[in-house]
């Protein structure tokens, strides 16, 4: 943004340079302490329902637990600061404006926390350039992810399933049988702190990586299909309402008004003609696998 003309000055007396507005760092320090607080409150109870982190849950377990809360806060921050920071490092890489992240705590969530999100300038960038960002993100979050529950899988107690309520995705049921080789069919994992914050790291990634809107998958999208990625974006929303009102998972509901909101289609970007290449195109195409590995439409498997 240039900067304004004063009227008492010509022209040519006012230098060309460009002003960086600076970001809202107080806002992004304050959301960061919040769900740090968040997150710290949902181990401190074991993902128990809880009203706004300060019932007498909380109060009666947080001397015993706060060792968990602690270890859970962590990890699930360090999750979403490593995606987030994909995101981040790719567009400065590019020369795109971005933001630093922006968490976001749900005190009323199980998980303490719906993920984070950063501020980025993507009309900016081209197909090419929206991928490697929109990518970047997904993969640096299951670098971190992915470990974090295999080492809560290793040292977690033996399970019955109804006795753990989360749901697992493919991906964390093919790991659980490599790491656990022992353990007997309907047999699952209690769940702990690192356990908990890879099951998030999952759950988070899975659902960004979904084709739709400005949602990471809905920029991997239309990166290698270019304006026609919208008609598949369209297909996603048709295909997760019909889902809702046949299976009855209400839970999505806000979800998917939230997206429609922002809007289905991917808004215009930079050289839209200049297509993706033939290596991005087949990591992209790939990379669809991801919400079927790791996105579970119904997370908690309570009868």
């Amino acid at each position: 943004m240039e900067p304004p003309l004063s009227p008492f000055e010509p022209v040519s007396a006012v230098p060309a340079r460009r002003v960086r507005p600076r970001p809202p760092v107080r806002l992004q320090a304050l959301l960061l302490i919040l769900t740090a607080a968040t997150t710290f409150a949902a181990g401190v109870v074991g993902w128990q329902p809880m009203l706004f982190g300060v019932d007498d849950t909380l109060a009666t377990d947080i001397g015993p637990h706060w060792q968990r809360g602690l270890v859970y806060m962590a990890a699930v921050l360090a999750v979403l600061a490593a995606h987030e920071a994909g995101h981040f490092v790719a567009a400065r890489i590019h020369g795109i404006p971005a933001t630093l992240p922006f968490f976001i705590p749900v005190p009323v969530l199980l998980t303490g926390t719906m993920g984070a999100v950063i501020g980025m300038e993507g009309s900016r960038a081209d197909r090419r350039q929206l991928f490697d960002i929109a990518l970047a993100g997904p993969v640096a979050g299951l670098v971190v992810a992915v470990p974090l529950l295999a080492w809560g899988m290793l040292g977690g107690a033996a399970a019955a399933a109804v006795e753990n309520p989360f749901a697992l995705p493919l991906l964390a049921s093919w790991l659980l049988a490599v790491v656990r080789p022992e353990l007997a069919p309907g047999t699952t994992i209690a769940p702990n702190a690192l356990f908990m914050a890879g099951w998030v790291g999952l759950l988070v990634t899975g659902l960004n990586m979904i084709p739709i809107s400005q949602l990471d998958g809905g920029h991997v999208s239309y990166a290698v299909f270019g304006r026609r990625g919208n008609w598949l974006a369209r297909g996603v929303l048709l295909a997760a309402i019909a889902t809702i009102v046949v299976r009855g998972q209400y839970n999505w509901v806000v979800m998917v008004v939230v997206v429609t909101l922002l809007g289905v289609d991917h808004p215009p970007i930079r050289d839209e003609g200049r297509p993706p290449g033939v290596l991005r195109t087949c990591l992209g195409l790939a990379a669809f696998l991801i919400p079927v590995l790791t996105f579970i439409p119904e997370p908690l498997a309570i009868d």
